[in-house]
């Protein structure tokens, strides 16, 4: 019997240590420093190189980076890949939101309405319809139509603090509110913001992200915690981070719906499991870290290293 639990527990060993995650570092040019990240459709990854006023293009198969200046004054908080296959960039220092197009090389901006100067562009997602929505934390949210390249945009209806944005696989476009202290859904057809308050104050909703139920992630940055809010039950739910009792910066939602996550305190990438309510945590080896928005595709979650100049992936 002694034997046969010994073998069992071997095998469980073997099983887990098969598909244990890994975890690898690129280093970039000095001062990239890269904010957000995205992986592009063709194996690459772009990440915004606000300090620069740069698009990052990194190859993980060479190691190699380019920089693509976006324009003057140019300072990128978000980039996004779009349904065209373009990397889409919040560009802060020039009020406007930048396409960049991979096979022409062309740069394209749109600028915000004169109404909208100083917005402060922080995040960008596609809804279904294929329009870009983005945030802006001087109390803006707004869309681009590629189509048309018609821009619109909106005061928040709190004023200040629209940071995270995501969209549903429904269709529904919500923000979340830093500066605020709640999220919004957005009418796509209207416009108008519909306010949720987060389940106690001063939790600081930094950024938002939908699983594939539609149910909606929360990085709490005041609180150190992760939220969930079911918008069909109107309820939510919270967990707080292993190490930290504050500086739960970004959130996103992989294909397993495993729920990604960044401790500024801890300097770590956290990942949560919602069906065992477990966190994993995976610590940076290099101080002050200061990993921002990630994202990924099947098998890998990236993220920037902005503190460190470098890029993170963690594979399974």
């Amino acid at each position: 019997m002694m034997f046969r639990i010994l073998i069992a527990a071997v095998a469980a060993l073997a099983l887990t240590t098969a598909h244990a995650a890994q975890v690898s570092y690129y280093q970039l040019p000095q001062e990239a420093y890269p904010h957000d990240v995205a992986p592009a459709p063709d194996g690459k990854v772009w990440y915004s190189g606000q300090r620069l006023g740069v698009l990052g293009i990194f190859d993980p198969a060479t190691g190699k980076a380019e920089h693509v200046p976006l324009g003057q004054g140019s300072a990128p908080h978000g980039v996004v890949a779009g349904p065209d296959g373009a990397a889409w960039l919040t560009d802060g220092g020039q009020n406007a939101i930048v396409r960049f197009d991979p096979a022409t090389r062309a740069i394209k901006a749109f600028p915000l309405p004169r109404d909208f100067s100083r917005a402060n562009l922080n995040t960008a997602v596609f809804d279904r319809a294929g329009m870009l929505w983005f945030t802006g934390q001087s109390g803006v949210y707004g869309r681009v139509d590629p189509k048309t390249s018609k821009v619109d945009a909106w005061r928040a209806p709190k004023g200040f603090g629209p940071y995270g944005i995501t969209a549903t696989p429904s269709g529904e476009v919500w923000y979340a509110s830093l500066a605020g202290d709640h999220i919004a859904r957005v009418d796509t057809d209207t416009g108008a913001a519909t306010v949720v308050e987060p389940l106690r104050k001063g939790v600081g909703p930094r950024r938002i992200w939908s699983d594939s139920k539609g149910l909606l992630w929360v990085s709490f940055w005041n609180s150190g915690e992760v939220g969930r809010y079911d918008p069909a039950a109107k309820t939510w739910k919270s967990w707080a981070l292993p190490n930290s009792k504050s500086g739960c910066y970004s959130v996103y939602v992989d294909d397993k719906d495993k729920v990604w996550l960044t401790d500024f305190v801890a300097n770590a990438i956290v990942r949560f499991d919602p069906t065992t309510e477990r966190f994993e945590s995976f610590p940076s080896n290099k101080r002050g870290a200061s990993v921002r928005q990630m994202l990924g595709r099947p098998g890998e979650a990236w993220g920037g290293e902005s503190g460190t100049d470098r890029l993170v992936v963690i594979r399974d």
